[in-house]
């Protein structure tokens, strides 16, 4: 199985090189020192599962690499539609294409650019980050991985791609409604990234004092009021379970955003509350909470 990974970043690389040390044939399409690391020393894992593949194939140009059955979309949002552009030398007639960004708008752009039937939905949860070039951090034991056709049938390319998941010791499973996964991995985020980038502060504070719990917990009901009105099998009182696992997890746990708005690099609220509020718009949904923190990032959205 021969898959491509465009992003090699902390989801990217960390189940790519898993990937590749359960035999599969794995492209990393990366760039800058990163990918000069990765060519000299190949890609390391740190953390509660050290890994080190000492030699990955690793490119700045998809063309070199061909046609593949998989192609992983696993850069940043603002980056989709160029990464769009770049793998279609790598997308033939039987290849398939999974967006494992964060969000949910991410599998409307794949839409506009290539047919449903190349298409699956996937979830990625992994909590890793660049360390340094060529180097994976891990930095808390969970990791998952979960895809499935849209249309909530169990295909044979989505049981090969979990058996070399399985094969690299991926926690992966086969959806069979992966529309559901990836709404429910929306309402958590959102609210995540949203309080702790606001309030500038991780989660253990913003749960324990009474004002922010409940700014948390009604973000989250935006974006289960809006999941719902699409039809998303999402229970009416999902952002309650959701404020529940924010008690379960580390009190210094952070979004992703809240990192980036702190490095001063650009920050991917406008797919996330602005998602929410652009979705909700659509179907007649207020999302006043998901508006305010959309406004009120604005400005740090382009980095510095």
């Amino acid at each position: 199985m021969r898959i491509a990974f465009m992003g090699a970043g902390g989801l990217g690389g960390y189940f790519g090189a898993r990937l590749c040390q359960g035999g599969a044939d794995v492209h990393f399409i990366a760039r800058g020192a990163h990918l000069a690391a990765m060519r000299s020393d190949g890609l390391r894992v740190e953390g509660p599962e050290p890994l080190h593949v000492p030699k990955v194939n690793a490119t700045d140009d998809p063309a070199q690499v061909g046609v593949v059955d998989f192609v992983m979309l696993c850069v940043k949002l603002w980056d989709t539609e160029d990464a769009l552009r770049q793998v279609r030398p790598l997308v033939g007639a039987g290849t398939t294409l999974i967006s494992f960004q964060n969000g949910v708008l991410k599998d409307r752009y794949l839409r506009s650019a290539y047919d449903e039937s190349q298409l699956m939905g996937g979830v990625g949860y992994v909590a890793t980050t660049i360390d340094r070039p060529g180097v994976i951090r891990q930095t808390g034991p969970m990791q998952r991985l979960l895809f499935g056709e849209f249309d909530g049938s169990r295909s044979p390319r989505g049981q090969a791609l979990l058996d070399a998941c399985l094969a690299g010791g991926i926690n992966a499973e086969l959806s069979t409604n992966i529309v559901r996964e990836i709404w429910q991995k929306y309402v958590f985020l959102v609210g995540l990234s949203g309080t702790t980038t606001t309030i500038r502060k991780p989660i253990g504070p913003i749960r324990e004092n009474a004002q922010t719990r409940a700014l948390l917990l009604d973000v989250m009901r935006e974006v289960v009021a809006v999941g719902r009105s699409y039809g998303v099998d999402l229970p009416e009182d999902y952002a309650e379970r959701r404020l529940e696992l924010a008690d379960d997890v580390a009190y210094d746990m952070t979004s992703s955003m809240h990192h980036d708005l702190e490095r001063g690099n650009r920050l991917e609220v406008r797919w996330l509350s602005g998602g929410v509020v652009e979705l909700g718009r659509l179907n007649g949904v207020p999302t006043p909470l998901n508006r305010a923190i959309a406004d009120i990032l604005a400005l740090h959205a382009a980095g510095r």
